[in-house]
């Protein structure tokens, strides 16, 4: 019997753009899922429209768990994750931004490569399809790995930082277009982070502090995704798989103020091991 895996959603003002990413988790080859959706929308919420009702209707009659909760009051992208994380209750969890869609079998794919390697998470660089033909080859550098994945420490302005370029606009699908593999196997490669799409063994994420620095942040900042992964990394190791099975709607962010940047203001280790309350000012629907 498979375990289930809690999906975990962040949203803001996005109700067709969640209900075609809740379209596509309904289409997982992997039926074991409960979807936690948290919602910082302005006015009455992303689910009340009818669009999102929709969906939501028909992931809960064909056996997927859903849980959503309305989060007006807005204190930065780390506290929302936080509070996500804290209301997982599967071994795995799967953090996806909404504007992302998915292939059918990526979760199973997900999951296999997380239990197979043991390490702390595993990525699926999302795909920007407006680019495509836009060749930059400079890049287009990619690191398989070789052998099993292992704990790496990722810094601003290393050398391993520069591997976020690959998954810059179309650079990732013009690489596996070049090297696809008729046998169709999933391969392991190197990351500096992966945006959007990213599946974590949820006591290797707490361990490490999950998202609790949020307090040490100011509400508008960027890059606490970056910044968690980095530290899970750090001990036990990540990687991305390829080819990749998402892709970037490509909407406007709805993150406007990038003046700070997580990784570039905190520690890549947890400062103190001072217990921390759960985030609240939730209301589940």
């Amino acid at each position: 019997m498979n375990e289930t895996i809690d999906v975990v959603i962040p949203t803001r003002n996005r109700p067709a753009a969640l209900a075609v990413t809740l379209t596509a988790l309904g289409a997982q080859t992997w039926p074991a899922l409960r979807i936690v959706l948290a919602d910082q929308s302005d006015g009455d919420g992303v689910c009340t429209h009818g669009e999102v009702q929709a969906v939501l209707r028909y992931l809960r009659v064909t056996g997927r768990s859903v849980d959503t909760f309305r989060r007006p009051r807005r204190r930065g992208m780390a506290e929302q994750r936080a509070f996500l994380l804290a209301h997982v209750r599967s071994p795995c969890c799967l953090f996806v931004d909404d504007d992302v869609i998915l292939e059918p079998d990526l979760v199973a794919r997900l999951h296999a490569v997380l239990r197979e390697e043991e390490c702390g998470l595993v990525g699926s660089a999302l795909h920007g399809l407006s680019y495509l033909g836009q060749l930059r080859p400079m890049q287009e550098a990619i690191e398989f790995w070789d052998g099993p994945v292992m704990p790496e420490t990722v810094r601003p302005g290393s050398p391993a930082w520069a591997r976020h370029h690959l998954h810059s606009a179309a650079n990732l699908f013009h690489v596996q277009t070049r090297l696809a593999d008729e046998t169709g196997a999933t391969r392991r490669y190197k990351i500096a982070w992966v945006g959007g799409c990213v599946m974590f063994d949820t006591a290797k994420l707490r361990a490490v502090g999950g998202f609790d620095f949020w307090r040490d942040l100011p509400a508008q900042h960027c890059g606490e995704d970056v910044l968690a992964q980095q530290r899970v990394m750090a001990l036990y190791g990540g990687c991305a798989i390829f080819p990749s099975g998402a892709y970037h709607m490509e909407l406007p962010t709805t993150i406007t103020a990038r003046a700070i940047d997580a990784p570039y203001v905190l520690p890549l280790s947890e400062p103190h091991d001072e217990p921390h309350d759960e985030p609240h000012d939730a209301t589940g629907e």
